[in-house]
């Protein structure tokens, strides 16, 4: 009897042990899989950058921002990483997630329009009328996509009701449809899919935010694209997990800005060899795309602030600043273990 006591002792000393071995589990919503302005989510498990900090990241791919915020709210995720305007949006509807890490440092958008209008659109203004195409909508919050194309519309003297705007999903061949069909003019698009429309001979590039000499000195076009976000609930029950979190993606974009394009592509391992090669050349069009850090600068602060501000001047009392806590990003990062 006493040697089945200690059995059971043993075991019951294993169980609880168990539990503290085992990496923590986290479920990240992000739009993709291998949507350029979140690779870093995808590269984490890819490197092992979650494993490093004792966790397990669980990516949940979706459509667009707009789905991300709405697993956050549904509680199917624990982390997102989406557009920060879109957080600010939320924020003016009374919901709230709280910014952790700075992924972009560029924003990636392009708004396209249909080669066959190539004589008749020359500016935004030319839009009046004409249907535009932005990869998700929500009615939890305005996405970065749709804020920009309201905030393009305003740069030229439109108004948001001047264009009709509607939703095209993220699927490449979905999208593709909506223009050779003439059902869309226009679209906010993000790289590679926008080069990819380009070299078809589909559209052509109106304004090109990861190139600012395109976008005319429009105010806000440096805006924070991509951060990595939770909620506060998660926040107050769950901080150890959060700073793993915070680290494993950090960790990530340390490996960006170590590595060269052709080894990230490489870790990603794309399935599609066209797919991979449109990857790669976006990944040399634009080295600023990441942050190294995830810090929130002072510059990005700024230029989201505009750039909300201007799409949505009823939610003036929205600050960027507000819905980001710095602790996560202040201490440098350990060595790997």
């Amino acid at each position: 009897m006493a040697v089945l006591l200690a059995g059971w002792a043993w075991m019951g000393a294993v169980c609880q042990a168990a539990p503290d071995d085992a990496p923590m589990r986290a479920v990240v919503s992000v739009v993709g899989p291998r949507n350029l302005s979140y690779l870093p989510a995808d590269l984490i498990p890819r490197i092992g950058a979650d494993r490093e900090e004792g966790l397990e990241v669980q990516l949940r791919h979706v459509e667009g921002g707009g789905l991300a915020i709405k697993e956050m709210i549904s509680r199917n995720a624990d982390f997102t990483v989406v557009g920060f305007p879109a957080l600010m949006s939320l924020k003016a509807k009374g919901g709230e997630l709280v910014g952790l890490v700075a992924v972009s440092d560029a924003p990636q958008f392009v708004l396209v329009v249909r080669q066959a209008l190539r004589e008749q659109v020359k500016r935004i203004a030319d839009l009046k009328g004409r249907i535009i195409g932005v990869h998700t909508s929500s009615v939890n919050a305005k996405t970065a996509a749709q804020q920009l194309i309201e905030l393009l519309l305003h740069s030229d003297g439109l108004q948001s009701e001047d264009a009709r705007i509607i939703s095209t999903g993220q699927e490449w061949d979905k999208r593709r449809f909506m223009l050779d069909s003439g059902k869309v003019d226009a679209i906010v698009s993000e790289e590679p899919f926008a080069s990819i429309l380009e070299e078809e001979g589909k559209v052509f590039f109106l304004v090109n935010l990861a190139r600012p000499e395109t976008t005319g000195g429009i105010a806000g076009a440096h805006f924070l694209h991509a951060a990595l976000a939770t909620r506060p609930d998660v926040l107050a029950r769950e901080p150890e997990k959060v700073r793993r979190m915070v680290n494993a993606l950090r960790r990530s974009l340390r490996w960006i800005a170590e590595h060269s394009p052709e080894e990230l592509a490489e870790r990603l391992e794309i399935p599609d060899a066209e797919e991979e090669a449109q990857v790669l050349l976006s990944l040399k069009k634009y080295p600023r795309l990441f942050s190294r850090d995830g810090q929130f600068t002072q510059e990005l602060i700024d230029e989201t602030n505009r750039f909300f501000h201007s799409a949505n001047p009823e939610a003036a009392t929205i600050r960027a600043e507000s819905l980001f806590d710095p602790q996560w990003v202040a201490s440098p990062l350990e060595p790997p273990r």
